[in-house]
């Protein structure tokens, strides 16, 4: 499995995303379509992406009784992304839930990975907000081993954990890491940040990318600059 940037599309409209997306003349991107986007413009901006050739992450983040994530995920696999989530605190029976519910009739299915503990979470925002009092390492290598254990394909992690995530649950495992920012550039309200080439040296197989990318003077340089630190 080949190393690859994705590119956090959060834009509130279609007419902003397709101006975005219409710079890149060359490669297209890996591009990750989440909640703002999504709630905006429904399936149809999903199906027009794909159309134009790029791979999707459709970052929903899925948290519900077993049931309702089954059928929601049965719907979703029929939009032919790449790659899609839940949240690993969901419980194993609801990620084995989902697996079932994205697994099409022919057998395949997108990747599915499972968050563990949100970039902008930290030791004390979990002890004081979510009553979670163990050490945040320890937390999300156990949710990682979880949604091993429900047979998902890897986990949504800060890059600072992908070296730790992949000693606990193989190589294979994959580490889709948020929270990377360039050396020179603002790290926003992410909490447990990176820079792509750190990122590189510590195992992640996907990094995704917002704003050091979207908000860039130039976007297609910022993104090449990216993939360069990251891929090589």
């Amino acid at each position: 499995m080949g190393k690859d940037v994705i590119i956090a599309c959060d834009f509130d409209s279609a007419e902003k995303t397709f101006a975005f997306l219409d710079k890149f003349t060359g490669r297209k991107p890996f591009v990750k379509i989440g909640m703002e986007l999504y709630y905006a413009e429904g399936p149809s901006i999903v199906r027009e992406i794909k159309k134009r050739g790029h791979k999707i992450f459709l970052d929903l983040k899925l948290h519900d009784i077993p049931n309702t994530v089954k059928k929601s995920m049965a719907v979703l696999s029929r939009l032919d992304v790449d790659m899609t989530n839940l949240h690993a605190a969901g419980t194993v029976r609801m990620m084995e839930a989902a697996i079932e519910g994205l697994t099409r009739p022919d057998g395949t299915r997108p990747l599915l990975i499972a968050v563990t503990q949100l970039t902008s979470t930290d030791q004390e925002s979990m002890e004081k907000d979510l009553h979670i009092e163990k050490p945040i390492a320890d937390v999300v290598m156990h949710y990682a081993n979880n949604a091993k254990i429900a047979g998902l394909d890897g986990v949504v992690c800060s890059p600072l954990e992908a070296g730790k995530v992949h000693e606990t649950c193989g190589e294979k495992f994959l580490t889709v890491t948020p929270g990377v920012r360039f050396a020179d550039g603002d790290i926003g309200d992410q909490k447990r940040v990176m820079t792509p080439a750190e990122a590189k040296k510590i195992g992640s197989d996907y990094i995704v990318v917002g704003r050091p990318i979207t908000a860039a003077e130039d976007p297609v340089a910022a993104y090449e600059r990216c993939v360069a630190e990251f891929v090589g």
